[in-house]
């Protein structure tokens, strides 16, 4: 992106920023690595301080119906301290590590819809501006591919991903948002649930999977939702039988109603100030990716993403951008 001046609480004439992230891609618990680039505006500034933040667009639960906003799921000060000149170009370099549990945004390079962004912010004289926002590309890590790879084996379809603001009670869940990838199933499990949830809760050791199934009633009992996890680790991933082993899950969450799900499985929204809420308006851009298997060996997501998905992504950063510079007028 090209420099963005800052013109809010810092002032006109004050510096601009322009944030560039190194490669196009990270994984859960891995670096995020660029340069914060600087130049100064039309007087000398102190920068206090130079911030980070990883921001997720999210779908909520309210009162008067679901919406979407923005939350910040995590934030670093990078830099700071120092004195920038009238006009001086300086590039301040950064590093950091992002959460275990950030989300999923690609998978085998095709969008899944999920919104994530890096946003730049500096503190000057007791004063705190934004600079740009920048995509952030996030890609399964080995385990979590392995689990999907065998979803696909065994036939099951990627309908949607989306992220929910609120936490799974009962599970290890540290950040304040979590991912959900809605799946089809294939014709054996058809009769039994018509669709399945899944949701990662990766660790430094390993993985908690989260499934959710919807499963059908029958002449004389209602459907009802049945809930399970477990756990595999980094190192599970070139020894199991993975096909052999998901399957097992899936069999597991069809054929019983877990007590897990009945009590422990709770969805608890954070305070509503915690989430820029921009209304809801239609369904969420993981709606509009399509499923099937042309051209990948692993069947899970198909080789064609529908364009709505990308316009969206794109017509969220230009609606940040537009909310910025609105605060700042």
């Amino acid at each position: 992106m090209v420099f963005k001046r800052l013109l809010g609480a810092i002032g006109v004439g004050g510096p601009s920023v322009d944030t560039v992230l190194d490669g196009e891609a990270i994984r859960p618990g891995g670096a995020l690595s660029g340069q914060v680039r600087l130049r100064g505006g039309g007087a000398a500034v102190e920068i206090e301080e130079i911030g980070l933040e990883l921001l997720a667009r999210v779908e909520a639960e309210r009162a008067e119906g679901e919406s979407e906003g923005t939350v910040a799921f995590e934030r670093y000060v990078v830099g700071g301290g120092f004195r920038l000149g009238a006009d001086e170009e300086r590039s301040v370099p950064f590093s950091v590590t992002v959460p275990w549990e950030t989300p999923v945004t690609e998978l085998y390079g095709q969008p899944l819809g999920v919104v994530l962004g890096v946003r730049t912010e500096l503190a000057v004289a007791d004063a705190r501006d934004r600079g740009d926002l920048d995509p952030l590309i996030v890609r399964p890590l080995p385990v979590q591919e392995a689990v999907l790879e065998a979803l696909g084996q065994l036939g099951f379809g990627f309908r949607s991903a989306d992220l929910e603001l609120g936490r799974i009670g009962g599970t290890g869940q540290r950040l304040p948002v979590y991912q959900e990838i809605e799946l089809t199933p294939p014709p054996r499990y058809a009769h039994a649930v018509t669709e399945i949830e899944l949701t990662f809760l990766t660790t430094a050791s390993g993985l908690e999977v989260v499934l959710e199934a919807d499963k059908r009633g029958g002449p004389l009992t209602p459907g009802h939702d049945a809930l399970t996890r477990f756990t595999v680790r980094h190192e599970d991933v070139p020894v199991l039988d993975w096909n052999s082993e998901v399957d097992g899950w899936i069999r597991r969450l069809t054929e019983h109603r877990e007590a897990y799900g009945a009590q422990a499985y709770v969805h608890s929204a954070p305070h509503a100030d915690h989430l820029a809420v921009h209304g809801s308006g239609g369904p969420g851009v993981g709606t509009a990716v399509a499923a099937g298997a042309a051209g990948l060996g692993v069947g899970f997501v198909g080789g064609m993403v529908a364009a709505e998905v990308v316009d969206e992504i794109d017509d969220f950063f230009e609606e940040e951008e537009e909310d910025d510079e609105a605060e700042e007028d």
